[in-house]
């Protein structure tokens, strides 16, 4: 459940019955076993729940259903070779067996490609699996490559600078870890990943990985309009060769379905009285913890990160504390480990003269719908109206002299690059809008239980 915060003059007793309701869960940072996974392939398990009315029936997601059963079935009669050094000289010269072929699904928001990706993993029953937003598993790639390279012993007696290509030995530790990939929105709008993502991924196929992603874009728009894109176009042939590609677009948004038909959704628009709704909200969640309010500070990768207003598992912040400070996905993900609600006050509107501030928003409501934690907004207009595209493009002195720095001129082929239009951030933004609608649900608020 999110809450958008609206002009009223008090939190009304109904809704305080509400969250009176809705909010008795036990809160333990303990994590438990989970239930036993669903024996039955995905389109068993679809069906299931259309039989008990938890989903719709959709003939576009029942189509999907059954390329995931064909991977599911596939998956179940493949077993990987474990890469590794002596892999390397063992067997050298030996055609490795043939992994599945995965799935690249991609459609408008909203369609349900994460529901039935999620569906898909659950029904596995096979070990070294791993299911993970693409942004975070970039992060760790990154990570894992200044690790290897920190590693690296150079032999000082030789005269000839030998190359060093840490992306194999990165490949085999991801491997090592899991052989099943899922990633939820698969989308590439970084210069330094779109560089590594063919010899990575080149590495991981080769390595015996199967793949299921979902994504916004077709292959062929990813990194569209990206600086230095020609040298990421290689990249899109091998997703093709290793990954059957499905667009799933029926024209529904089912979140939007579900928080317009939700009896107990609560969405407020910031008026004169919002502050005092979120106390109350707030002052509310903090009766359930054990502890009391105060500034809380994350160590994240070695830095200090703090928050002025904490009180157990709950945090109490602002947009300006939240996405005007150069925070990233690392840190977002940290505060999914230490808190299940967080309250973002005083939201703006946003374009493109405050692009990083709405990249920050995009990345941050990603990595909180992606695990799950309950969100409070008050924001100054309702979730679809919070960006407003600039009708002025011209470019900014900022962005010139960024040009100016990497030598782009305005005639080529990267003077429209998405780093200085921001075009991806308004493609991005739909898929927030989205998201925002499903958490404002009581279906969503109860799902962090679940969840952890």
């Amino acid at each position: 459940m999110a809450f958008y915060l609206m002009k009223v003059p008090s939190v009304s007793s109904s809704i305080n019955q509400w969250l009176h309701r809705t909010c008795q869960i036990v809160i333990t940072r303990d994590f438990v076993e989970a239930p036993p996974r669903t024996k039955g392939g995905p389109i068993e398990v679809l069906r299931g729940r259309i039989s008990r009315g938890e989903l719709l029936e959709d003939e576009y997601q029942m189509k999907i259903a059954q390329n995931l059963q064909t991977v599911f079935e596939h998956v179940h009669k493949y077993t990987p070779e474990k890469p590794g050094f002596f892999s390397k000289w063992i067997g050298k010269g030996k055609r490795r067996r043939k992994p599945p072929k995965g799935l690249y699904l991609y459609g408008a928001v909203g369609g349900g490609k994460t529901m039935l990706m999620d569906l898909f993993y659950d029904c596995c029953q096979v070990e070294n699996k791993q299911r993970v937003h693409f942004h975070s598993f970039m992060l760790d790639v990154h990570n894992k490559i200044h690790e290897v390279k920190k590693t690296m012993v150079r032999d000082y007696s030789s005269t000839k600078l030998e190359p060093f290509d840490p992306i194999p030995p990165v490949a085999d530790m991801i491997t090592q870890r899991a052989w099943l990939l899922c990633f939820d929105e698969f989308q590439v709008t970084d210069v330094a990943d779109a560089m590594i993502l063919k010899r990575l991924f080149t590495c991981l196929f080769d390595n015996g990985i199967t793949v299921i992603a979902t994504s916004n874009r077709s292959p062929d728009d990813l990194y569209k309009n990206g600086l230095q894109r020609g040298n990421f176009v290689p990249f899109i042939q091998v997703l093709k060769d290793h990954s059957v590609v499905e667009s799933l677009d029926s024209g529904i948004d089912y979140r939007l379905m579900r928080a317009g038909s939700s009896k107990e959704t609560t969405y407020f628009i910031k008026g004169e009285d919002a502050d005092d709704a979120v106390d109350k909200v707030f002052k509310y969640l903090c009766s359930m913890e054990n502890d009391i309010v105060r500034p809380k500070v994350l160590s994240i990768k070695g830095r200090n990160v703090s928050f002025k207003k904490t009180c157990g598992q709950v945090m109490d912040s602002t947009f300006e504390e939240l996405c005007d400070r150069p925070l990233g996905a690392s840190d977002y993900l940290e505060l999914t480990q230490a808190f299940h609600t967080i309250i973002i006050r005083d939201v703006p509107q946003l374009n493109l003269k405050l692009k990083s501030q709405a990249r920050r928003f995009i990345t941050l409501i990603d990595t909180l719908y992606d695990n799950r934690v309950r969100v409070v907004v008050s924001a100054v207009a309702p979730h679809n109206k919070l960006f407003v595209p600039e009708e002025d493009a011209e470019y900014t002195d900022e962005k010139r002299m960024l040009m100016d720095d990497l030598a782009i001129s305005g005639g080529s082929d990267n003077h429209r690059s998405n780093l200085f239009t921001g075009e991806e951030e308004l493609f991005a933004f739909d898929r927030t809008v989205s998201r925002l609608a499903e958490m404002q649900t009581k279906d969503y608020w109860d799902q962090w239980e679940h969840h952890r």
